[in-house]
């Protein structure tokens, strides 16, 4: 009895060790497992990745996944290139994140010609869709575009954006223009205005050139004038038009006097 009971508990010793022997490469062989899997995630991501770069504007841009984490380096030609490939990127599954670390190329245009050139396509884009309505303003610096003031419409924004984005020597864009709130009454007070300022016989010219209009800004019931007029008697005039209009509540005047020094303004 006694031998019995010993060998039965050397069995049940004997059977544990063993169990806990196996134990140890089944869990590293789990760990192998999940490890290669993760690796064949990244590899089928980033192939991916790259076949949604399979276009001509980005030859010249590489894309590695990591844990999820794609990385874009390489050049562009204009910055435009560097925003499609990012959204291209974080449609790829597996990818829950992008470094976009794209370099814009493109030729080197200095800031004041960059200014002066995307200031003129921008005072006639819309020309046709109230383009008198967006008072949008530009600064440039080292190349990077920044976006301000008031369009009428996303669409009058989103028009901006793209016209700046594919322009050459543009090597990044700061968007910070506001879209003026989608109002009924603000409409009908856009349109007033309009007809009391231009319908003036002295400030009638400015709607002669589509890219110099006294540009007209309206945020529930308050309008803001932007532009460039001839003379001082014009912005008064302007202003005192504006704001006789029904329903608004206040007008400022930001239309500046052509050719007026800046101690003259004060």
């Amino acid at each position: 009895m006694f031998r019995t009971m010993r060998y039965s508990r050397a069995t049940v010793l004997a059977a544990t060790l063993a169990v806990s022997l196996l134990s140890i490469p089944q869990v590293g062989l789990a760990n192998g497992w999940s490890l290669g899997a993760q690796a064949q995630s990244g590899d089928a991501a980033a192939n991916e990745a790259m076949s949604k770069l399979n276009k001509k504007q980005f030859k010249d841009v590489k894309v590695t996944v990591e844990n999820g984490v794609a990385t874009l380096t390489g050049t562009v030609a204009v910055y435009e290139d560097k925003v499609d490939a990012d959204k291209r990127i974080h449609k790829v599954k597996g990818v829950s994140a992008v470094r976009n670390d794209i370099e814009v190329a493109g030729p080197a245009v200095s800031d004041e010609e960059l200014k002066a050139k995307l200031g003129e396509k921008l005072a006639y884009d819309r020309v046709g869709y109230g383009n008198a309505f967006n008072s949008i303003t530009l600064g440039v610096q080292n190349g990077v575009v920044t976006l301000g003031g008031h369009a009428r419409t996303y669409i009058d924004r989103d028009s901006a954006l793209a016209l700046v984005s594919t322009y050459p020597g543009v090597k990044d864009v700061n968007n910070e223009i506001e879209v003026d709130p989608a109002s009924p009454m603000d409409d009908q007070t856009r349109l007033a205005v309009a007809r009391a300022v231009y319908g003036f016989p002295t400030l009638s010219k400015y709607a002669m050139d589509p890219a110099k209009p006294i540009r007209i800004s309206v945020q529930n019931g308050h309008v803001e004038l932007y532009g460039v007029v001839d003379n001082q008697t014009d912005k008064d005039t302007a202003y005192l038009r504006a704001n006789a209009v029904p329903n608004v509540f206040s007008v400022q005047n930001n239309l500046q006097v052509a050719n007026q020094t800046t101690e003259s303004k004060k």
